[in-house]
């Protein structure tokens, strides 16, 4: 079977939620990154932004598992998710500047099954090699409003083009702008290059070059490019309006966050100078999501 980022980070991707006792819930989005322990051992650490549990007031939070039936069906499946301690502080690890938090935890076997490999977290290196810049479209998944695709609890795919230039190194560039609509309950999700857009993109010009040209055989379309590019952690606003762009923290700091759950001393990326967005406002749990 052919391995497609799309569907593999679809079934990794969860709702997080903690209901306010009135009636509301405070949402956002996390996604499942397989990332072993230095020794070897497996290991499942779910990956948001960091204000997504910070807006959470209480111990527990519930993450959205998704179970699938003998039948092939799917059922939505929500456990309880420790987020703080006794003495009410946080067991997550968040990144010194950037707004990301990685959490380990214990997955059913199945749904730890649908983790992301590591590997799949860009890095300066990914983004140069495969010229990343504006005008290229990637993917997102989230839960906009606490909104899933269907009742089994899946998240929403959308797509958006890169809105800024240029996007790396991070060391300069910690955040890239997304041409899209976010919403509460967003916050959190992955945003990534996806095999099957690349795919579509080298059948259509296949198909263009057929067309303008019968005579001439078109060239083949480039290798599949797939990897996370960030997740999602605000939205542009000025003015009380929303500009329908999504601020996106590259994954470099997913893979630091990650590096400080087994050494609290590992180096990180400090980004030079002042890389905010004037007008920005984060785009998930500074708003609850009014219950089904």
């Amino acid at each position: 079977m052919v391995w497609d980022l799309s569907t593999e980070l679809i079934h990794a991707t969860v709702q997080l939620e903690q209901p306010l006792g009135d009636g509301t819930r405070t949402v956002g989005t996390g996604f499942l990154i397989d990332a072993p322990t230095p020794d070897g051992r497996p290991r499942t650490i779910l990956i948001t932004a960091n204000h997504v549990l910070q807006k959470m007031p209480g111990a527990d939070a519930r993450i959205g598992f998704r179970i699938q039936n003998a039948d092939g069906s799917w059922s939505y499946a929500p456990q309880p998710l420790q987020i703080r301690g006794k003495d009410g502080g946080a067991l997550w690890t968040k990144h010194p500047s950037r707004d990301v938090a990685a959490l380990t935890l214990k997955a059913p076997p199945e749904f730890a099954k649908a983790a992301i490999p590591l590997k799949y977290l860009a890095s300066d290196e990914t983004f140069t090699s495969n010229a990343v810049g504006a005008g290229d479209e990637m993917m997102a998944l989230g839960f906009p409003r606490g909104l899933a695709a269907n009742q089994a609890g899946f998240p929403i795919l959308r797509s958006g083009r890169v809105a800024s230039y240029p996007v790396a190194p991070a060391k300069i560039f910690p955040t890239f702008l997304l041409d899209f609509a976010v919403f509460p309950g967003n916050s959190g999700g992955p945003v990534f290059m996806s095999s099957t857009a690349s795919r579509r993109a080298g059948a259509a010009a296949e198909v263009s070059a057929v067309a303008t040209d019968a005579s001439t055989a078109p060239t083949a379309p480039a290798a599949p490019t797939e990897f996370i590019a960030g997740l999602l952690t605000q939205q542009v606003e000025l003015n009380n309006e929303r500009l329908e762009i999504g601020i996106v923290t590259q994954a470099k700091f997913i893979r630091e966050t990650i590096a400080l759950i087994d050494n609290p001393m590992a180096p990180v990326t400090v980004a030079k100078g002042d890389t905010g967005m004037t007008g920005a406002k984060a785009a998930s749990a500074e708003e609850a999501v009014a219950k089904d």
